[in-house]
């Protein structure tokens, strides 16, 4: 014969409430929504934002700024590159030394993009990476050069 529940039945009499959710802010903002709201009597606000959806200048919210403007206040006009001197005492050791960007490179723990950047003139000077160069190729690169 099957075993029937040995412990105590006890009947809970706590009241149970059914209730709806909340309503989303975009089913109060539907027009059928606050016409129903205000046939029903309920208090419905309504607000009105200042220039929302234009590109309008206002008048009363002070000197409007464009975001070139406001760019070209913020950032610096450029970044300050490698300095032909340098560009050409790096590619000169190297070729003295006989090593290719790579061979460099590998020496200094960069990639070969860092090397040849440096020897164009496109990189932005890392004074850790030339002390590195420096090492390596035995020549004078961060400084005044003499």
């Amino acid at each position: 014969m099957p075993s029937r529940f040995q412990g105590s039945l006890t009947q809970d009499w706590d009241p149970v409430v059914l209730s709806k959710r909340k309503p989303r802010s975009s089913e109060l903002k539907d027009p059928k929504a606050v016409n129903q709201a205000l046939r029903a009597g309920a208090s419905v606000e309504t607000v009105k934002k200042h220039d929302a959806g234009s590109n309008k200048k206002s008048s009363t919210t002070g000197p409007v700024m464009y975001a070139r403007k406001l760019d070209e206040q913020t950032e610096p006009a450029g970044f300050e590159k490698v300095a032909p001197e340098v560009r050409a005492a790096i590619q000169k050791a190297r070729l003295a030394k006989k090593m290719s960007q790579v061979e460099l490179a590998k020496l200094i723990n960069e990639r070969a993009q860092v090397v040849q950047e440096y020897e164009s003139g496109k990189a932005v000077p890392n004074q850790a990476v030339l002390a590195k160069m420096e090492k390596v190729l035995d020549v004078k690169l961060r400084g005044r050069i003499k």
